[in-house]
């Protein structure tokens, strides 16, 4: 079976270079599309006592993650279609993601970090919710 169109969901961590590497290799021999999809940080779980200074941090992590983003996209060797920087409950994100743009795999990462704990969740959010395949690569 040949991938059209792939969705990874990804975090600002060296692992996610993995990740969309693996996409890369899945796309490439069909010139499938790739999409990212990351969450946006929340400050307010960081520190709840600094609530003036969380419009400031929390655009400062948003563009941390754009930059990290953007990296991804410049290192992949592939065109990447579309970015997408969320917030909220990420399988959400990746259900109407797949709805509205015919994404026909998602790419998660099994990690134990929080951010990948959350991934497989949303992936189970997915297998559960829709047809879309689900691939989940293990990261070390």
């Amino acid at each position: 079976m040949s991938y059209q169109h792939i969705l990874v969901a990804v975090a600002v961590s060296p692992q996610s270079h993995l990740l969309v590497g693996k996409a890369v290799s899945i796309a490439r021999p069909v010139n499938g599309k790739i999409t990212l999809i990351t969450l946006a940080s929340d400050p307010e779980l960081y520190n709840q006592f600094a609530a003036p200074m969380m419009e400031n941090l929390r655009e400062l992590m948003l563009e941390e993650t754009q930059l990290f983003i953007n990296e991804l996209v410049e290192q992949a060797n592939y065109p990447i279609t579309k970015t997408v920087i969320a917030t909220g409950e990420l399988s959400e994100h990746i259900l109407a993601i797949c709805n509205k743009s015919a994404v026909d795999l998602v790419i998660c990462g099994n990690h134990n970090q929080s951010f990948f704990s959350k991934v497989i969740c949303s992936a189970k959010a997915v297998v559960a919710s829709s047809q879309v395949d689900v691939l989940l690569v293990p990261l070390s």
